[in-house]
């Protein structure tokens, strides 16, 4: 006993460290702090937290050009994460990082821009709270103080005094919801935002951009309503587990199940939704076309719309519309060009199966975007037209004075014969279909995918061939002859539909179309194509007032009057005219039940009924399309 315990202080003595010896090695091979090979790079890349007036500091990545003097700053405000649209790839080199999202790198390196990219409030590195398209500081929706028009004013201040590389000029762009910031700066906007330029910009949520198209509901974006409220980081995923929509969306019922089952009754956003399906206050007072036309535009804006926006193909319309008949200054200009959302960073030679003949998308950023932001920011020279339009059709660029060229004057008329024509006939009709909630009309043929962007076709669905529709007996199909000369249009046709249901309620689809020859030499694809030009849907409770749903009376011809998207197209000889009408476009949007209910968000499954629906044709108050027609 004596022995092991004399041996055991042995060991004890042994392994005693001194007082004055080194720790042990911690068992890790990265560095305490990182040092990034910043030599090897073109730019300098800088991470700002900003403070805003109310102490809230929003994240903000600067990357200037090595070298940099004097140079103007091109910022972006998004909510999809500032770090990961300034970290493309893994290159040193500037123009590689910002290959992505809003940035149109081309324009950006060859103007030699500082670029500024900041996570909008609380989304991703930012501080603060996320409300989806924040409602501007004065309206009943926005208690506070701040807004995304303030949190800009606030941003560009900062800029202008800590990068000593610019020269104090700042400019804004972006796509979609970041157009949408690009919209809300110019609202009492900083003296040193000197252009702005907002692409498919969100501008009415109800109208005609993402959430509702003239009352129905586009349950789509269930999903994306998940993502983006759900987590500050977008961590939280929205599950579907199912490939085909229209069976995920034919087994929840309404849309309002469906959000129920994938947990969106705990997202305030989309409590909003369903609180106001109607357009009331609530998107009224958020609208920005209605929020910009109250004071005179100071700031020189490009608004980009894409004619086949898939997302908000309302928005950037619906500002020019509003604010033109102010602008005596010139400072509101207009670019339409033949892309899905956002294209018109990317390659743009072809929209889907359509062929453009020319790269559209590098053309208009060299020669429209590149000269325009210049001009404002570095007082170079500009030749841009007021509107730079695409024809399609012809398949080339227009340099014109304004936009409609031409209004909704010439009548488009639907016959008995479901023919159409140029010329009134005197035969009246009333040409029938069902409309079965249990088997409704899609937008792309099956299996249908969530939206995606890559292998989907979600952003080319719009020149997606309307054949397979065509043949349905719940759709109408009236074609015109073959074109013996083109026909123009440029503006918005407007739908005038003479219509009963034998239900209480209705959706009314009207789809405008090119239809193509037989055979198209070299393309064979395209032989009998029918693409169309403009289309869009109507919700029947709100005939008689937008902001209130109201039962339709059954077997009663009444009459519908909404306007398709903008087209600058010309239907070319051997090719004809067709338009479609139809009751459903599922699984896009929501079905109606076809039954009178208070919300159709929250409609039942005994709601969803059968209908006889009726167009009437011919005669007086027969239904017309009247087409912007260029004479």
């Amino acid at each position: 006993m004596k022995i092991a315990t004399a041996l055991a202080g042995i060991l004890m003595i042994g392994t005693a460290l001194p007082a004055c010896a080194a720790p042990p090695p911690v068992y890790d091979e990265r560095p305490a702090k990182l040092e990034e090979a910043r030599d090897l790079r073109d730019f300098d890349r800088r991470v700002v937290d900003i403070p805003m007036r109310d102490g809230v500091k929003l994240h903000t990545v600067i990357l200037v050009p090595k070298g940099a003097k004097g140079a103007a700053m091109l910022m972006t405000r998004t909510p999809y994460n500032a770090e990961d649209q300034t970290n493309y790839g893994h290159s040193p080199h500037m123009a590689s990082r910002i290959d992505g999202y809003d940035s149109a790198p081309d324009v950006v390196m060859a103007g030699g821009y500082i670029r500024v990219v900041q996570d909008i409030r609380g989304k991703y590195g930012s501080g603060g709270t996320y409300v989806m398209n924040r409602p501007l500081v004065g309206t009943s929706l926005n208690p506070t103080k701040v807004d995304d028009a303030t949190d800009t004013y606030d941003t560009i201040d900062w800029l202008v005094k800590h990068v000593g590389e610019s020269n104090g000029r700042v400019g804004i762009l972006g796509i979609s919801y970041d157009g949408f910031t690009a919209l809300a700066a110019l609202v009492n906007p900083h003296p040193a935002l000197k252009v702005a330029v907002p692409m498919n910009p969100m501008v009415d949520g109800w109208r005609g951009d993402d959430w509702f198209h003239n009352g129905a509901y586009r349950q789509y974006n269930n999903d994306y309503i998940w993502d983006q409220v759900a987590s500050r980081d977008n961590s939280a995923h929205y599950e579907s587990g199912q490939a085909d929509a229209y069976t995920l969306f034919m087994r929840a019922g309404s849309a309002g199940a469906l959000a129920t089952a994938h947990g969106l009754d705990q997202i305030g956003f989309w409590q909003k939704l369903k609180a106001h399906p109607a357009y009331d206050s609530f998107w009224q007072e958020q609208a920005l076309d209605k929020i910009l036309a109250r004071a005179p535009l100071t700031v020189p804006t490009m608004l980009v719309h894409s004619l086949w926006d898939q997302e908000d193909i309302y928005g950037a319309p619906a500002v020019w519309k509003a604010l033109k008949p102010l602008d005596k200054d010139g400072k509101l200009f207009l670019s339409m060009g033949p892309w899905y959302h956002g294209q018109e960073i990317e390659r743009a030679d072809s929209l889907g199966p359509i062929r453009w003949d020319s790269d559209t998308g590098k053309w208009w950023r060299m020669h429209v975007l590149a000269p325009f932001l210049a001009h404002y920011l570095y007082d170079t020279p500009m030749d841009v037209a007021t509107v730079t339009a695409f024809q399609s059709g012809t398949n080339t660029w227009q340099r014109l004075p304004g936009w409609p060229t031409a209004k909704a004057e010439t009548r488009l008329y639907l016959h008995a014969d479901q023919s159409l024509g140029f010329a009134p006939s005197d035969k009246a009709a009333r040409l029938d279909y069902i409309s079965d909630p249990a088997n409704p009309v899609t937008f792309l043929p099956r299996p249908n995918k969530l939206v995606g962007y890559e292998n989907n076709p979600w952003p080319t669905w719009l020149t997606t061939d309307q054949r397979p529709v065509s043949g349905r007996p719940d759709v109408l199909t009236f074609t015109g002859p073959v074109l013996d000369k083109p026909v123009t249009i440029a503006g918005q046709p407007v739908v005038h539909l003479t219509a009963s249901t034998s239900g209480s309620d209705s959706d009314w689809v009207v789809k405008l179309i090119d239809v193509y020859p037989d055979e198209v030499a070299g393309d064979p694809a395209m032989g009998g194509y029918e693409l169309a030009v403009g289309m869009d849907i109507f919700r029947g409770r709100y005939r008689q007032s937008l902001s209130e749903a109201r039962a339709i009376t059954p077997d009663a011809p009444l009459a519908y009057t909404f306007a398709l998207p903008p087209a600058n197209h010309v239907f070319l000889p051997g090719h004809r005219i067709m338009v479609q009408i139809q009751s459903s476009w599922f699984p896009l949007y929501d079905r109606n039940p076809q039954t009178f209910v208070p919300s159709i968000l929250d409609a039942k499954p005994a709601d969803y009924v059968k209908a006889t629906q009726k167009i009437s044709v011919g005669g007086d108050g027969g239904s017309t399309i009247d087409l912007p027609v260029v004479n």
